[in-house]
């Protein structure tokens, strides 16, 4: 079975968009308990020291939607285009 890269791109860069904006919307509400989840994520015991007046604001919640998107595009492009690579038949 051959992936069509551009429909599974497009897939993997809405679902990374919607994922984004569901993170954002609970990081507005909840900003202490989305730094206690990220340090959690990236092993890092106390990011308040790292984080220290941090607001999620539109024009970041903006930028960090199109980079998400652009990246969930390219990596899933390169996965479908590795995958097709990979499960071809061998002559």
């Amino acid at each position: 079975m051959e992936l069509k890269k551009h429909s599974f791109a497009l897939a993997m860069s809405v679902t990374f968009g919607i994922m984004y904006i569901i993170c954002a919307v609970f990081t507005a509400l909840s900003p202490e308990l989305a730094l206690k989840l990220l340090g959690w994520v990236v092993h890092i015991v106390n990011v308040d020291k790292f984080a220290g007046g941090v607001a999620v604001t539109w024009g970041g919640v903006a930028m960090g939607l199109l980079e998400i998107v652009v990246y969930g595009y390219v990596a899933a492009y390169l996965f479908a285009s590795l995958y097709n690579r990979f499960s071809a038949p061998k002559v």
